[in-house]
């Protein structure tokens, strides 16, 4: 199955920025050529993964797809504070962190599968961020976007709902741009502390049940956060292979 690279990311980047001028200039027919052939073959890519993930790219992502890439390195920040004293978190496996209230893009999805939910819902927001909205231009990426994740009573399994979670950039915090499509939620979002641990690859329920698990053995026994809600944070896009994400435990209170 084909996957496309960060380095490739990079690359793709690169070409379209240096034929992102003006059509009307001399060779622009050539630009339009090279812009096609960018679109043909990045979506080739994002075909590929969405199909691993069991779900169809309409054809009109292509534009989406190309618009990301090109601000591929323009990803701001989700603003946060590291509560974990400095001695602690040179060596720590875990790190805690207070997020401050803020304005998020929602999408709530109940798939068969979790990896159905959250392509569905981030394809939904792409299109959000790059043109689907009431200013019609793109608002720019943030990063890391959530997945709220629910366990069933047993504890084995995910419920199927999944929210994800898209942080407005800080120029729309208040003003944020109305989402043309209705499935797509703006919510203020209340301060968070979160206990957080790294981890690399594709997120499945099942790798994503056995970091909690992992995170859980690293505590121990505690009551200070929450046992049946959980967030998957993800730093990267879905065509990366080895992308980075975190498992984020919800503490009690502030």
């Amino acid at each position: 199955m084909a996957r496309i690279t960060l380095e490739d990311l990079d690359a793709l980047g690169e070409e379209a920025a240096a034929g992102g001028g003006d059509e009307e200039e001399e060779g622009g027919g050539e630009e339009e050529d090279g812009d096609e052939e960018e679109r043909g073959r990045l979506f080739a890519h994002w075909e590929a993964v969405a199909s691993a993930h069991r779900v169809s790219l309409p054809r009109d992502m292509a534009g989406p797809i190309v618009q990301m890439t090109r601000h591929n390195q323009a990803r701001e920040a989700v603003p946060y504070v590291t509560l974990s004293p400095q001695e602690e978190r040179e060596e720590a496996a875990y790190e805690e962190r207070r997020y401050p209230a803020g304005k998020w893009a929602c999408v709530t999805k109940g798939e068969p599968m979790y990896e159905q939910s959250i392509s569905m819902s981030f394809m939904k927001l792409m299109r959000y961020i790059c043109k689907e909205n009431s200013v019609g231009c793109y608002l720019g990426m943030t990063v890391p976007v959530l997945n709220e994740i629910h366990l069933t009573k047993e504890g084995t399994r995910l419920e199927r709902e999944v929210v994800t979670a898209y942080y407005l950039p800080g120029e729309f915090q208040q003003n944020p741009p109305v989402p043309t499509d209705p499935e797509i939620h703006i919510t203020e979002r209340a301060p968070l502390r979160v206990i957080t641990r790294v981890f690399y690859g594709v997120t499945t329920e099942e790798t994503i049940l056995r970091e909690i698990s992992l995170l859980w053995e690293l505590l121990g026994s505690t009551d200070t956060v929450l046992q049946e809600t959980y967030i998957v944070a993800v730093y990267e896009n879905p065509s990366i292979p080895q992308r980075r994400n975190e498992i984020w435990f919800i503490c009690r209170g502030e």
